[in-house]
């Protein structure tokens, strides 16, 4: 099969289309052929810049959230069929802590990752365990599906599990125009939350505007605190649904927080080292809450919720396998509305 193999971390240039063995499903596995897979900046190029942080060892093929079809099954694998359309679900969890017995799971420990610590989905073909997979309904397509279960598990998980968005409250959303921002907008929305949009330009404020947003900000010609007080009448948000990091926006974004308002993050592009006003968190009684991963209720809610039309993706564009290294150079340059998305099929499915 065709893949795009990394046998050195560097700059998008140590990506390279090779051809390598088909993978083979061992017992409990499935094959799938994979039909979309997007491109991450923590997940992705990240990894392929320094991934021996992460534990990930070369040759190496990433990909952390393909879609496709099943082509394959081990003997002893039941409820997967082969034609079956599945998403991957790409945390591989150790089914033995107390977390993972108490059904916890999107906080154990011990965690591992497809496409950061086994081959991912830049290939035609993946092997994964059959319990990572997940049905899609016909009316989902492989590409919204991968964008949409990169996302939105978090974004349920961030702002219904922990920071308890209810009708009424008012959300700033930091990012919104990226793909978890986007997708926050809308999940926000979806919780009956009054949503700010924060985005550094006018176009990706005006994408979240489209996406749902009530109001929107540019944080980099307008003071975020200011504007965000002024749109709020002074009172300020309830939540801050935060997956940047930056040094500068970072406190101006917790200064928009309302009397015991919350801010939840799972995200640090910017850096993720960042100034806390300590008195301001005790004094108005402020919290903040880190939250990577979702729940199966997480997963379960993004699905339902993409398939009815309630939530969609925001893609910027569609790109071959061959065109990895290219995708990478544009993720790192910024200014996307939307994922990039790589198909190994040649051509957009549905």
């Amino acid at each position: 099969m065709r893949a795009v193999v990394m046998r050195e971390f560097g700059d998008p240039d140590v990506l390279h289309v090779e051809q390598v063995p088909d993978p083979v499903p061992a017992a409990g596995e499935a094959l799938v052929r994979v039909h979309a897979v997007t491109v991450n900046q923590t997940l992705d190029l990240k990894v392929r810049a320094a991934g021996q942080v992460r534990g990930t060892t070369l040759p190496h093929v990433l990909g952390v959230d393909p879609t496709g079809v099943v082509v394959d099954v081990a003997a002893d694998v039941t409820g997967t069929r082969v034609g079956d359309r599945v998403a991957v679900l790409p945390h591989l969890r150790c089914g033995r802590c107390e977390f993972c017995t108490s059904g916890r799971e999107q906080q154990c420990p011990n965690s591992r990752h497809i496409g950061v610590h086994r081959w991912g989905g830049y290939a035609e073909y993946i092997a994964v365990p059959a319990a990572n997979l997940l049905p899609l309904p016909e009316a989902l397509s492989f590409v919204d599906a991968a964008v949409v279960l990169r996302h939105a598990p978090t974004a349920f998980h961030l702002l219904r599990g922990l920071a308890r968005v209810a009708p009424g409250d008012w959300v700033l959303v930091m990012g919104a125009a990226g793909g978890l921002g986007s997708i926050g907008v809308q999940v926000a929305k979806l919780l009956g939350a009054t949503v700010v949009a924060g985005a550094g330009a006018d176009a990706r404020v005006g994408l979240a505007r489209r996406n749902g947003a009530d109001h929107g900000v540019n944080y980099r010609s307008h003071d975020l605190t200011d504007e965000v007080l002024r749109i709020t009448g002074g009172r300020g948000v309830d939540v801050v649904f935060e997956n940047i990091g930056d040094p500068e926006l970072w406190p101006k974004a917790f200064a928009t927080l309302a009397q015991s308002g919350c801010l939840v993050t799972a995200g640090a592009h910017a850096g993720g080292r960042v100034e806390l006003d300590v008195r301001r968190l005790y004094g108005r009684r402020l919290r903040i809450l880190g939250g990577a991963g979702a729940s199966r209720a997480d997963i379960r809610s993004a699905i339902e919720a993409a398939a009815a039309g309630t939530l969609h993706a925001v893609v910027d564009r569609v790109l071959p396998l061959d065109e990895a290294a290219q995708a990478h150079r544009l993720a790192e340059k910024g200014g996307l509305l939307g994922k990039i998305v790589l198909d190994p099929t040649g051509s957009v499915q549905t």
